[in-house]
């Protein structure tokens, strides 16, 4: 009897498989010069690849051009970007507006070893955007730094080396959580919570000597880590908790920071002692920043302060010009307005989903459920959309669901719809309803041609 269950619940898995194959044999054959260009990438780089979340399978497409909401690759397809760099595309491809403000900063020069006419402004701009948590802020090349920044202020203002983060968070290519050993982290003292689940990170909490606590380090949505909101309690929770043990409590929005005016946190009610910044403020650019209660950031001040931090490029003309301009542009009414959209986008797939059955409306839960017993989230769901605003994640329930996943991307691609390959998407202002539309036409396409797979994944 055993023999036989294990060999009819391999038979959807083998035809998932086989849709995969098929799928992938077919972007190999419509995608030649893409295909070149990653052999050739492969005798330089290793697997062709100098930023891992950009390989996808059987091998990334090599873009051009791009433009508004579009990107053209080496094989002249045009697609719609979903992806939006990951969030730091906020401003879709090659925006005059940001474009005028790097041309108009160039003509001038760069590399002037001192500080220049655009830092300043910035500076302004970003402390009363991001007000009353950001009194003071400094400026670095990205979000990692700006975490690693944030991380080395609360350990130097404590006195204290243990740092509070969460499973599948991700604070940069340094400062990841995705899997419990991470060989690229930085050896700090961590310790790795369940996001959202306030029982188990009090249970981990009171294991820890006395005073020896110094920061809890924490997305108000999980991004990278599927677009999975923290529930007001919990991030209310740790604002207690840092405050009752001595801590500072850091808001890592690099990503959540553009799905309201003033930051996720703001939008909450919750003002932690630091929060991180990421590209989007620089105008897309290579950017990042940190910031928050002045007494901390006093540190940072060389005529009096205790701590140094370097970075030849952290005032670059190039990210200082963007983001003045970016920051100008997006103004409270455009992020609104963006994230309105985004909210329709999720509603949209919602609505599609559950016409064919494939879904149960969302049912909070913590994080551990997310990432290994996916079968039990939002009911007997197969498939469902995660995230606010403007940032969304698409899941597929059961053991299948990173094949199933591949399947989806392979699938929109032929349909000329470009998103991150575990799903994720980040919308541009360039972004419309009729894009929406077409993802969703698309979508139904994928459900129609697959449904009885997806089905039987997840039941086997």
């Amino acid at each position: 009897m055993g023999s036989i269950s294990t060999e009819q619940s391999a038979k959807p898995y083998d035809a998932l498989q086989a849709a995969v194959l098929k799928a992938r044999t077919e972007y190999i054959i419509v995608n030649p010069k893409s295909s070149q260009a990653y052999s050739e990438s492969c005798q330089y780089m290793p697997g062709g690849n100098t930023r891992t979340v950009l390989h996808a399978n059987p091998f990334p497409l090599t873009f051009k051009q791009g433009c508004g909401s579009s990107l053209t690759s080496l094989d002249e397809d045009t697609y719609i970007d979903f992806l939006g760099e990951y969030t730091a595309g906020i401003y879709g491809h090659n925006n005059p507006t940001i474009r005028a403000a790097i041309d108009a900063a160039l003509t001038n020069g760069w590399n002037y070893g001192g500080t220049n006419i655009y830092e300043r402004t910035l500076a302004q701009r970003i402390c009363q955007r991001f007000s009353p948590t950001m009194e003071l802020v400094r400026f670095t090349n990205s979000g990692t730094e700006a975490n690693m920044c944030a991380i080395a202020a609360a350990i130097a203002w404590t006195g204290r080396k243990k740092i509070l983060v969460f499973s599948h968070g991700y604070h940069g290519s340094t400062i990841s959580f995705h899997s419990v050993a991470d060989k690229m982290n930085l050896p700090h003292e961590w310790l790795v919570g369940t996001y959202n689940d306030i029982e188990l990170t009090n249970a981990l909490l009171e294991g820890l000597p006395p005073g020896s606590l110094a920061a809890i380090l924490v997305e108000p949505m999980l991004g990278s880590g599927g677009g999975i909101p923290g529930s007001e309690d919990f991030l209310r929770y740790l604002r207690r908790t840092a405050t009752h043990l001595g801590a500072l409590l850091i808001f890592d929005e690099v990503m959540t920071s553009r799905l309201s005016y003033r930051g996720l946190g703001s939008k909450l009610g919750i003002r932690p002692d630091l929060m991180t910044l990421g590209k989007w403020i620089g105008g897309g650019m290579t950017f990042g920043a940190f910031g928050g209660r002045r007494d901390i950031m006093d540190m940072f001040d060389p005529r009096s302060g205790e701590l140094s931090h370097a970075g030849t490029f952290n005032n670059n003309i190039v990210s200082m010009a963007a983001g003045c301009a970016g920051c100008e542009l997006l103004d409270e009414e455009k992020i609104n307005k963006l994230n309105v959209l985004g909210e329709y986008f999720k509603k949209s797939i919602e609505a599609l989903l559950q016409h064919h059955g494939l879904y149960e409306p969302w049912k909070e839960t913590s994080c551990v459920d997310i990432h290994e017993n996916d079968s039990t989230i939002a009911g007997a769901s197969k498939m469902w959309v995660s995230g606010i605003g403007s940032i969304l994640v698409m899941h597929f329930g059961g053991s299948g669901r990173d094949l199933l996943l591949e399947l989806f991307y392979h699938h929109m691609l032929q349909e000329r719809i470009y998103l991150a390959q575990r799903g994720f998407m980040a919308l541009s202002i360039e972004i419309t309803e009729k894009d929406i539309e077409r993802f969703v036409i698309a979508m139904d396409g994928f459900i129609l041609r697959y449904k009885q797979l997806i089905a039987k994944t997840l039941t086997a």
